[in-house]
Protein backbone atom coordinates (compact mmCIF):
# COMPACT_ATOMS: atom_id res chain seq x y z
CA UNK A 1 0.00 0.00 0.00
CA UNK A 2 1.56 3.34 -0.99
CA UNK A 3 1.76 6.25 1.36
CA UNK A 4 -1.37 8.34 1.46
CA UNK A 5 -1.32 12.03 0.90
CA UNK A 6 -1.94 14.06 4.02
CA UNK A 7 -5.36 15.22 2.77
CA UNK A 8 -6.46 11.64 1.94
CA UNK A 9 -5.79 10.23 5.40
CA UNK A 10 -8.27 10.18 8.24
CA UNK A 11 -6.57 11.49 11.36
CA UNK A 12 -8.15 9.96 14.47
CA UNK A 13 -7.38 9.94 18.17
CA UNK A 14 -5.85 6.67 19.30
CA UNK A 15 -4.37 5.82 15.90
CA UNK A 16 -0.69 5.35 15.08
CA UNK A 17 0.90 7.11 12.11
CA UNK A 18 4.24 6.89 10.40
CA UNK A 19 5.27 10.29 9.01
CA UNK A 20 8.27 10.52 6.73
CA UNK A 21 10.03 12.72 4.19
CA UNK A 22 13.44 13.11 2.55
CA UNK A 23 15.52 15.73 0.82
CA UNK A 24 15.29 16.54 -2.87
CA UNK A 25 17.19 13.85 -4.80
CA UNK A 26 18.10 12.45 -1.36
CA UNK A 27 20.16 15.59 -0.66
CA UNK A 28 21.00 16.47 2.97
CA UNK A 29 18.42 18.32 5.03
CA UNK A 30 20.66 18.43 8.11
CA UNK A 31 24.22 19.77 7.93
CA UNK A 32 25.27 20.01 11.58
CA UNK A 33 24.19 19.17 15.11
CA UNK A 34 22.41 22.50 15.56
CA UNK A 35 20.04 21.56 12.72
CA UNK A 36 18.99 18.33 14.41
CA UNK A 37 18.52 20.07 17.75
CA UNK A 38 16.40 22.83 16.19
CA UNK A 39 14.01 20.25 14.76
CA UNK A 40 13.84 18.22 17.97
CA UNK A 41 12.95 21.33 19.99
CA UNK A 42 10.14 22.11 17.57
CA UNK A 43 8.91 18.53 17.80
CA UNK A 44 8.89 18.77 21.61
CA UNK A 45 6.89 22.01 21.44
CA UNK A 46 4.30 20.53 19.12
CA UNK A 47 3.84 17.15 20.79
CA UNK A 48 3.50 18.72 24.24
CA UNK A 49 0.94 21.29 23.11
CA UNK A 50 -1.14 19.01 20.91
CA UNK A 51 -1.52 15.65 22.69
CA UNK A 52 0.73 13.71 20.36
CA UNK A 53 2.84 10.81 21.66
CA UNK A 54 6.18 10.11 20.01
CA UNK A 55 6.68 6.36 19.84
CA UNK A 56 9.84 6.21 17.72
CA UNK A 57 11.75 8.77 15.71
CA UNK A 58 14.98 9.11 13.80
CA UNK A 59 16.52 12.10 12.04
CA UNK A 60 19.17 11.23 9.46
CA UNK A 61 21.19 13.51 7.17
CA UNK A 62 18.73 13.32 4.27
CA UNK A 63 15.45 12.14 5.79
CA UNK A 64 13.35 11.74 8.92
CA UNK A 65 10.91 9.25 10.45
CA UNK A 66 8.29 9.96 13.11
CA UNK A 67 6.10 7.16 14.48
CA UNK A 68 3.38 8.86 16.49
CA UNK A 69 0.12 8.19 18.27
CA UNK A 70 -2.53 10.87 18.00
CA UNK A 71 -3.99 11.24 21.50
CA UNK A 72 -6.23 14.27 20.86
CA UNK A 73 -8.21 15.85 18.05
CA UNK A 74 -5.33 17.82 16.53
CA UNK A 75 -4.23 15.85 13.43
CA UNK A 76 -0.82 14.22 13.74
CA UNK A 77 -0.29 15.34 10.15
CA UNK A 78 0.12 18.94 11.31
CA UNK A 79 3.41 18.01 13.00
CA UNK A 80 5.72 18.22 9.95
CA UNK A 81 4.16 21.47 8.77
CA UNK A 82 4.70 23.09 12.17
CA UNK A 83 8.25 21.80 12.52
CA UNK A 84 9.63 22.12 9.03
CA UNK A 85 8.07 25.39 7.89
CA UNK A 86 10.12 27.19 10.52
CA UNK A 87 13.11 24.90 10.01
CA UNK A 88 13.33 25.54 6.27
CA UNK A 89 13.14 29.30 6.86
CA UNK A 90 15.94 29.13 9.45
CA UNK A 91 18.00 26.78 7.26
CA UNK A 92 17.68 28.98 4.18
CA UNK A 93 18.67 32.07 6.13
CA UNK A 94 21.66 30.42 7.79
CA UNK A 95 23.06 28.76 4.68
CA UNK A 96 21.89 31.32 2.09
CA UNK A 97 19.79 28.63 0.47
CA UNK A 98 16.52 29.22 -1.38
CA UNK A 99 13.46 27.08 -1.93
CA UNK A 100 12.33 23.88 -0.30
CA UNK A 101 14.58 21.14 1.07
CA UNK A 102 12.18 18.27 0.46
CA UNK A 103 11.30 16.25 -2.61
CA UNK A 104 7.60 16.81 -2.02
CA UNK A 105 4.98 16.91 0.69
CA UNK A 106 5.53 14.55 3.56
CA UNK A 107 4.29 10.97 3.38
CA UNK A 108 2.12 9.36 6.02
CA UNK A 109 0.65 5.96 6.67
CA UNK A 110 -1.73 4.58 9.28
CA UNK A 111 -0.22 1.68 11.22
CA UNK A 112 -3.00 -0.86 11.58
CA UNK A 113 -1.44 -3.96 13.14
CA UNK A 114 0.69 -4.61 16.20
CA UNK A 115 3.18 -6.53 14.07
CA UNK A 116 3.72 -3.60 11.72
CA UNK A 117 3.92 -1.21 14.66
CA UNK A 118 6.68 -3.10 16.46
CA UNK A 119 8.65 -3.92 13.33
CA UNK A 120 8.49 -0.26 12.34
CA UNK A 121 9.98 0.74 15.71
CA UNK A 122 13.03 -1.42 15.12
CA UNK A 123 13.23 -0.39 11.46
CA UNK A 124 13.37 3.28 12.51
CA UNK A 125 15.90 2.70 15.29
CA UNK A 126 18.01 0.43 13.11
CA UNK A 127 18.06 2.76 10.13
CA UNK A 128 21.33 4.56 11.03
CA UNK A 129 23.09 1.18 11.13
CA UNK A 130 21.47 -0.01 7.91
CA UNK A 131 22.51 3.25 6.22
CA UNK A 132 26.12 2.91 7.38
CA UNK A 133 26.15 5.92 9.69
CA UNK A 134 27.06 3.98 12.85
CA UNK A 135 27.85 0.43 13.91
CA UNK A 136 25.41 0.40 16.83
CA UNK A 137 22.05 2.23 17.04
CA UNK A 138 23.06 3.58 20.46
CA UNK A 139 25.78 5.62 18.73
CA UNK A 140 23.25 7.64 16.75
CA UNK A 141 22.09 10.51 18.95
CA UNK A 142 19.20 11.75 16.83
CA UNK A 143 16.69 9.00 17.53
CA UNK A 144 14.93 7.96 20.72
CA UNK A 145 16.55 4.52 20.84
CA UNK A 146 18.57 5.60 23.89
CA UNK A 147 15.33 6.45 25.67
CA UNK A 148 13.91 3.06 24.70
CA UNK A 149 16.80 1.24 26.37
CA UNK A 150 16.95 3.55 29.40
CA UNK A 151 20.29 5.18 28.64
CA UNK A 152 18.98 8.73 28.16
CA UNK A 153 16.18 10.58 29.94
CA UNK A 154 14.62 12.46 27.04
CA UNK A 155 11.00 13.58 26.77
CA UNK A 156 10.29 12.45 23.20
CA UNK A 157 9.25 8.94 24.10
CA UNK A 158 6.23 7.08 25.46
CA UNK A 159 7.59 4.94 28.26
CA UNK A 160 4.21 3.37 28.96
CA UNK A 161 4.05 2.13 25.39
CA UNK A 162 7.49 0.53 25.70
CA UNK A 163 6.56 -1.19 28.96
CA UNK A 164 3.36 -2.51 27.41
CA UNK A 165 5.28 -4.21 24.59
CA UNK A 166 8.61 -5.33 26.06
CA UNK A 167 9.47 -6.69 29.49
CA UNK A 168 12.74 -4.77 29.66
CA UNK A 169 15.37 -2.98 27.60
CA UNK A 170 17.29 -6.17 26.87
CA UNK A 171 14.24 -7.73 25.26
CA UNK A 172 13.91 -4.79 22.87
CA UNK A 173 17.65 -4.82 22.12
CA UNK A 174 17.40 -8.49 21.15
CA UNK A 175 14.39 -7.73 18.95
CA UNK A 176 16.23 -4.90 17.19
CA UNK A 177 19.56 -6.68 16.78
CA UNK A 178 17.87 -9.81 15.42
CA UNK A 179 16.65 -7.64 12.55
CA UNK A 180 20.01 -5.92 12.06
CA UNK A 181 21.82 -9.25 11.99
CA UNK A 182 19.55 -11.24 9.68
CA UNK A 183 17.34 -8.64 7.97
CA UNK A 184 14.76 -11.43 7.95
CA UNK A 185 11.13 -10.34 8.28
CA UNK A 186 7.73 -11.98 7.78
CA UNK A 187 6.53 -11.53 4.20
CA UNK A 188 3.75 -9.07 5.06
CA UNK A 189 6.15 -6.99 7.15
CA UNK A 190 8.81 -7.10 4.41
CA UNK A 191 6.32 -5.72 1.90
CA UNK A 192 5.28 -3.07 4.41
CA UNK A 193 8.91 -2.02 5.00
CA UNK A 194 9.72 -2.10 1.28
CA UNK A 195 6.84 0.30 0.67
CA UNK A 196 8.43 2.72 3.13
CA UNK A 197 11.63 2.82 1.11
CA UNK A 198 10.10 3.60 -2.29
Amino acid sequence: MPYARKDLLTWQAGMYYHIYNRGISKSPIFREEANYLFVLEKVKEYTKANHLSMIAYCLEPNHYHFLTRQDGQEPAGNLPQYVFNSYVKAYNKKYQHSGTLFEGRFRAKVIQTKSHLLHLCRYIHGNPVKDGLVADPAQWLYSNYLEWIGERNGSLVDKDFIKSQFANAEEYKKFLFAYLKSRQLPDDVRKFIDDLEK
